[in-house]
């Protein structure tokens, strides 16, 4: 009898039935707790939700009409038009994105440095991260009697030494500038933002085999050449999912959410919330799309 001949999977083959074994917990779980949620919203976007006389739910179709409501009605919180919330959510997330990005990359990159004592620095640097930067927040409160508190909630000394050097010594914008400045005030919140993503990127870097370095110093590479040609397209896919774990994280704590809550819950218009969440789902989903778009050229140039 003929020995069967065992089949090898080509690489391709093979790194597609990886890549379907790594998101299967995804789908399963999508399908069993997210996908009935996700089309029953889509079906009171398009209903007026009441509430009946036996204690369930009553839906009368009234097509785009809680869509009209909701781009005539003006949210709580800001006294605006939905429209013009999702314009500047889409705007300061757009420009909160990279900063968090590159400022996680530099992070990264200090921790992964070789020095004396590295363990311990790491354990006190990534302190907030794993036990949460309010936690954090609230023992150095209690320590310092409340005025580390007060100097982070006004900044006013930190920011004003910021304008003065970014004034006096470079040729910055007024509105650039004020940019730089609001980050300077608030470096605490761009920490916590910027914690998973500088683990992800010292996870990269630490992935990186120590003869690229060496090959690269051996031709006498400086060191802006060796992050450009070696670091950075090492990592390249790893900023390509960082870039969209950020995105995606800046929307979770975008004010959106918030107001989804007050129309469904706080004054009872369940259509008008739903159809609030179709929409910020489907700016949601375009945003990531253009950032998949722009990304996939750099990932794939350098991998080449």
């Amino acid at each position: 009898m003929a020995r069967l001949k065992k089949r090898k999977l080509k690489y391709r083959t093979a790194r597609s039935l990886f890549g379907v074994l790594y998101v299967l917990p995804f789908l399963i779980g999508f399908l069993m707790f997210f996908a009935v949620p996700l089309v029953n919203t889509i079906i009171y976007s398009f209903s007026n939700v009441g509430v009946s006389d036996q204690g369930g739910m009553t839906l009368s179709f009234t097509g785009f009409t809680n869509y009209i409501n909701l781009f005539t009605t003006e949210v709580s919180t800001t006294s605006a038009t939905i429209a013009r919330v999702l314009t500047e959510e889409n705007s300061t997330i757009l420009t909160n994105a990279p900063i968090i990005i590159v400022f996680s990359l530099f992070l990264a990159l200090l921790a992964n440095r070789k020095f004396k004592g590295r363990a311990a620095v790491r354990v006190i640097f990534f302190l907030p991260i794993v036990l949460g930067l309010e936690i954090v927040m609230q023992m150095m409160t209690e320590n310092t009697g409340g005025d580390l508190v007060a100097t982070r909630g006004n900044g006013i000394f930190s920011q004003g030494i910021a304008n003065y050097l970014l004034m006096r010594y470079t040729d910055l914008s007024v509105s650039v500038i004020d940019t730089v400045t609001s980050f300077v005030d608030n470096i605490f919140e761009l920490i916590s933002q910027a914690g998973v993503q500088t683990l992800i990127y010292l996870a990269g870097l630490q992935s990186i085999s120590p003869s690229l370095y060496e090959v690269a110093k051996i031709e006498g590479a400086t060191g802006y050449e060796t992050f450009w040609k070696v670091t950075f397209p090492s990592i390249a896919n790893i900023t390509f999912f960082v870039a969209i774990y950020t995105l995606v994280d800046l929307f979770l704590r975008s004010s959106i959410a918030e107001e989804v809550y007050n129309f469904a819950f706080i004054k009872s218009k369940i259509g008008v919330g739903s159809a609030l969440s179709v929409v910020y789902m489907l700016n949601v989903l375009i945003m990531l799309l253009i950032l998949l778009l722009l990304l996939r050229r750099m990932v794939k140039k350098n991998e080449s």
